[in-house]
């Protein structure tokens, strides 16, 4: 309850400050605002239902540095995306961006649940932290939603992923 809470707070914030900007900046903002509303509500409900926390790019940086035993998962697809670009020490499984109800190993790239079992590991209250594009993306939403029906405890969404990590200007990881 405390994490809707806060993110009701956050998103009126932001369309307050947007609001305010829109006037300065002509209608063309309005229509933007519209988009981020939207990408807003669809976040907070995907967090409010599926039980999960969330995680910024900085927190995320920051819990990289202090050499906390955590597991980062792209969601991304191997070849076009992760091989390119990817947090560092992030580890690949496909998910894809329609809701996952079921396990579908078409859509997760011939792997199955028990595979995502391994990588996930024994340990069902470490950290682990999913992430795909872009908040817009849900990739992100199907593997953490996984990891929490899987019966971990500690389940994080990145929703900024590779593109807000770029976009701090932080290390990339690639496969050669």
């Amino acid at each position: 309850m405390k994490k809707i809470a806060l993110a009701a707070v956050m998103m009126v914030f932001t369309g307050v400050f947007a609001t305010s900007s829109a006037f300065a900046f002509g209608t063309g903002k309005f229509k933007d605002e519209m988009e981020k509303e939207i990408e807003a509500v669809n976040l907070v409900r995907d967090v409010a239902e599926s039980g999960y926390d969330v995680i910024t790019t900085a927190e995320l940086n920051e819990l990289m540095k202090t050499g906390e035993d955590i597991l980062v998962i792209d969601t991304m697809p191997y070849e076009d995306s992760y091989k390119k670009n990817h947090v560092p020490t992030a580890k690949q499984f496909l998910f894809p961006i329609p809701d996952m109800v079921e396990w579908d190993s078409k859509q997760t790239d011939g792997k199955s649940q028990e595979e995502y079992l391994q990588l996930l590991g024994p340990d069902k209250a470490k950290k682990i932290i999913v992430y795909c594009g872009f908040v817009k993306c849900t990739r992100s939403h199907n593997g953490a939603l996984w990891a929490k029906k899987l019966g971990y405890t500690n389940v994080y969404r990145y929703p900024g992923g590779i593109f807000a990590w770029k976009g701090a200007d932080l290390e990339i990881g690639t496969v050669k």
